[in-house]
């Protein structure tokens, strides 16, 4: 094995707060809020950089308006499925009442304000829906499971995000009848006409987790401006050095890192949980999970994907929170426990063994830290030959053995 650095293109912000301010005074929105009246800041459950400074900024500028600004988690069933949960979530991220200047309002009670055409009630948040104004945060990118001109964003905090626990059950259920699209057109229309959506503020990040733009949104051109930011999201995800892969081993895993903890645009199991299809960009033949996020407090979503994994990963796992947001989202397999092993050199050995004729010697492995974090990742010698004509590559290191310690657990990347 030997390190190996991936160098992205990769734009960055470097005044967020600044950004904010000013993207918000582009809308121009003290001429629909009036002073004191109240707007509703969505929060989500993503590990997305410099969200608190994002949050604390859309706050200050309400604030100039001479309004009043109150958060509220937006995370659908996350956290799970509790007020509590979700304000702890926030707190990890450093959003709470203190830091952010403002209240924080935490229910997962909501109200139907409407029913679409296919018969889908419309649930919003309670405390939103008592808001003269809501302003929408997101960021946009590639949806882990769902695939249109409109995935991950604004649209979304709109329905998973402020419908709740209940909400998101609902919609998640409609997909089995009707396309993402589908529900998206619907229920968001109602959502913007009946739920006071004042603006949106769109977050898109760089392959390096940093924030790379960010661009206030009127709500009459969310559907005309998500697709355009998602375009531009997908030129901007970090991806595997390589396309090919015996083994891909991923140290961590989390709610924070991805909706189904790895991100399937980044390891190729968008559209099969245990294989690439002729859709993926990337063919992954084993996956293995080393561990799971401090930030995801147990929620295991998505380690069904993996064939294997480490008895300290499952000892990890909140069963009640992976349950949970397995069964809103639809995705029971996603919760399913891989093949668990005592250690992860063990673990390594069997998943090697899978692999067909090739001789673990000669397989081709990569350890990545998470699907978020892709500049630094540890390959095994038989990509060396790949790495000719690749200028966004550097080795690091000579080659070495994989590095255990005592009791069988690899190194971190």
């Amino acid at each position: 094995m030997f390190r190996l650095r991936q160098t992205f293109s990769a734009p960055r912000l470097d005044d967020v707060s600044g950004e904010v301010a000013r993207q918000l005074s582009r809308l121009q929105l003290g001429r629909k809020i009036q002073a004191g009246q109240t707007v509703a800041i969505t929060a989500g459950s993503r590990g997305i950089a410099n969200i608190s400074t994002i949050i604390r900024s859309v706050a200050d500028h309400v604030k100039q308006l001479h309004a009043v600004p109150f958060i509220v988690p937006a995370m659908g069933s996350h956290g799970g499925g509790t007020a509590e949960g979700q304000c702890r979530i926030l707190a990890d991220y450093g959003i709470t009442p203190e830091t952010m200047g403002c209240e924080l309002r935490a229910s997962m009670e909501t109200i139907i304000v409407d029913t679409t055409s296919q018969g889908i009630p419309v649930h919003f948040d309670k405390h939103a829906s008592q808001a003269d104004h809501v302003i929408v945060v997101g960021r946009v990118k590639p949806h882990t499971g769902f695939v249109g001109d409109v995935e991950s964003g604004l649209h979304k905090m709109m329905l998973i995000g402020l419908g709740k626990h209940e909400g998101a059950k609902i919609y998640h259920r409609a997909i089995a009848d009707h396309t993402f699209m589908e529900i998206i057109m619907a229920v968001a229309a109602r959502v913007i006409a009946r739920c006071r959506v004042v603006a949106g503020l769109a977050i898109v990040e760089n392959a390096m987790d940093e924030t790379a733009l960010i661009e206030a949104v009127a709500p009459e051109e969310f559907l005309i401006r998500e697709p355009q930011l998602l375009k531009q999201a997908v030129q901007w995800l970090p991806r595997l050095p390589f396309t090919e892969c015996d083994l891909l081993i991923i140290d961590r895993i989390g709610k924070n890192i991805s909706g189904t903890g790895m991100d399937t645009n980044v390891v190729g199991r968008k559209y099969n949980d245990h294989a690439a299809t002729d859709k993926d960009s990337v063919r992954c033949r084993r996956i293995m999970i080393r561990g799971l996020t401090e930030e995801t407090h147990g929620n295991a979503c998505g380690i069904g994907l993996a064939e294997f994994t480490t008895r300290s990963t499952v000892d990890r796992i909140d069963h009640q929170y992976t349950a949970i947001n397995c069964i809103t989202g639809n995705h029971p397999t996603g919760g399913m426990i891989p093949l668990t092993f005592p250690n992860d050199r063990e673990a390594i050995i069997a998943a090697l063994q899978t692999i067909g004729l090739t001789e673990p010697r000669d397989a081709r492995v990569i350890q990545i830290s998470d699907t978020l974090h892709l500049s630094d990742v540890v390959v095994s010698d038989a990509y060396r030959r790949q790495m000719a004509g690749r200028p966004d590559l550097a080795s690091l290191e000579e080659s070495r053995e994989m590095d255990f310690d005592p009791t069988g657990r690899l190194a971190d990347v």
